[in-house]
């Protein structure tokens, strides 16, 4: 298994950064995804990238404005993520992103850590693009 870690500060308050990290139905800041299929549900929804990788989510955990987690499964891993959410003050926000993953094909095992440090920086970047605008 391997697990990941990332961290930001935002001068922004908590309440818009949660509506926007768990909200599925606005993909449009992301650059890696092109939509999300949310099930009837609502505590299930699959993931597609741009270039059609899809990926299975099962919310595991919601407390509003603090913490959201999931777990995640597609063709080549599996694992969970947890996002933790600390309110700084009325306009700063600290976040933290953890992922724990296993690998499904013995010889993807190398390339996983680097392939989710760049998806967390990818995340955290598309997050500060679209925080900026507001």
């Amino acid at each position: 298994m391997m697990t990941t870690k990332i961290e930001a500060i935002f001068d922004v308050a908590v309440e818009p950064i949660w509506e926007i990290v768990t909200s599925l139905n606005d993909v449009k800041w992301r650059s890696d995804l092109s939509r999300i299929e949310v099930l009837k549900d609502q505590k299930n929804f699959i993931e597609y990238t741009k270039q059609g990788i899809a990926t299975r989510f099962t919310i595991t955990e919601f407390k509003p404005l603090m913490f959201y987690a999931f777990s995640m499964d597609n063709d080549s891993i599996s694992g969970k993520w947890t996002g933790e959410f600390f309110s700084l003050g009325k306009h700063k926000t600290r976040i933290i992103f953890k992922e724990e993953v296993t690998a499904k094909k013995i010889y993807m095992r190398p390339f996983v850590k680097g392939y989710l440090i760049k998806q967390q920086k990818t995340y955290i970047r598309d997050l500060t693009n679209y925080l900026s605008r507001l």
